[in-house]
């Protein structure tokens, strides 16, 4: 359980900043306009976050799915500000 614990509060924010990143950014419409809605939604994503590492069924797939999630959502954002599809608008 004490594992679970873990990968819930140490995978849980990072891989919500992202998938909210990777949403905001992508959206279309001006930035300033479209950023707000997007950050208030931080709070609950990073709960539904924390609450799946109890869906699995033992702290090891919590942990690789989860660091998993994570490391593929900052990957695709790093690619795709790479490629300058996304970005943050001067």
């Amino acid at each position: 359980m004490w594992a679970r614990c873990m990968s819930a509060a140490l995978l849980g924010l990072p891989l919500s900043v992202g998938l909210i990143g990777l949403i905001a950014l992508a959206w279309p419409g001006d930035p300033r306009v479209t950023t707000l809605p997007w950050v208030m939604m931080a709070f609950p994503t990073w709960v539904a976050m924390m609450t799946l590492a109890f869906v699995f069924r033992s702290a090891k797939r919590a942990w690789l799915w989860l660091g998993g999630a994570t490391a593929a959502c900052f990957v695709l954002l790093y690619g795709l500000q790479a490629l300058g599809w996304i970005g943050v608008p001067a």
